[in-house]
């Protein structure tokens, strides 16, 4: 599954992060990385972008990011 398919108010684990290059440095440069645990706060009235909360900050993505984020 990944992070663009997760419900608001659900909590899950950043299992593997896909894309490659200046793409996937941008998300782990954001605090994404395997193993923390992500938060859906929000997600905007016409679906993007997404509101997280990880690492005790506020964190809005786009849907194209939050595809290539796989979590459990």
């Amino acid at each position: 599954m990944t992070l663009k398919e997760v419900e608001v108010g659900q909590t899950v684990t950043v299992k593997k992060l896909q894309g490659q290059g200046a793409t996937k440095r941008r998300i782990m440069d954001m605090g994404i990385t395997k193993g923390v645990t992500v938060k859906v706060e929000k997600v905007a009235p016409l679906g993007d972008p997404i509101e997280l909360k990880v690492r005790g900050y506020q964190l809005s993505i786009r849907k194209a990011d939050a595809e290539m984020i796989e979590v459990a």
